[in-house]
């Protein structure tokens, strides 16, 4: 009988071995494979692909918006430089002279009608400064009608005053022979040349 169960012994032995040997391979099948690692680069890819579509809209925008804000933006500074030059322009055209008599710094009667429309002009811009300009014929010393002229510029400016016009705004001078408006030398060249005349200063 010892026999028998000494012949047996090897061949349990073998079984069990055997036996649990299978079982580690079925362990080791059975293990479910760990998530894939490939899925990550999917995601970040897709993560950028997001950020791409979502960045490039706002790019457009952007581009457009400042192609479209772009014709705004004018210098104001040079406007209205040019608006001031248009204004002083048209105001110089508005301005009359005004003329004297031989060897007299008195007003007429044309002459202060011409004063008074000068007034009316002046009143609507209150801001422009004014230079009267003295003038005389060609007769006489150039002492006397530099004299004469400074005479005929500060007439005008007072009765200037008298309208209403501001004495800050005024300031006269006189050329005398010096810059006629007529080069002729006969009566009627004289009279164009004894006159005042109005200049916008600013």
């Amino acid at each position: 009988m010892k026999r028998s169960i000494n012949r047996l012994m090897p061949i349990l032995f073998a079984g069990l071995f055997l036996y649990s040997g299978c079982a580690k391979q079925g362990v080791v099948k059975s293990d479910p494979p760990i998530a894939p690692v490939a899925a990550k680069p999917a995601e970040t890819i897709t993560a950028k692909q997001t950020q791409t579509s979502v960045k490039s809209p706002d790019k457009t925008i952007a581009t457009s918006n400042t192609k479209s804000a772009s014709p705004v933006n004018k210098d104001p500074i040079k406007s209205d430089k040019t608006s001031t030059a248009a204004l002083t322009a048209d105001l110089q055209k508005k301005l009359e002279k005004i003329f004297f008599d031989f060897d007299s710094f008195s007003l007429s009667d044309s002459a202060r009608q011409a004063l008074t429309r000068n007034f009316a002009v002046l009143k609507q811009v209150p801001e422009a400064q004014i230079r009267i300009e003295g003038n005389c014929d060609e007769l006489g010393s150039d002492e006397y009608n530099l004299a004469l002229g400074e005479r005929r510029a500060q007439a005008a400016a007072s009765y200037l005053t008298t309208l209403g016009i501001s004495g800050k705004r005024l300031s006269t001078i006189s050329y005398g022979k010096e810059k006629p408006a007529d080069p002729g030398h006969d009566e009627n060249a004289r009279a164009k040349n004894r006159r005042d005349d109005f200049v916008i200063t600013n």
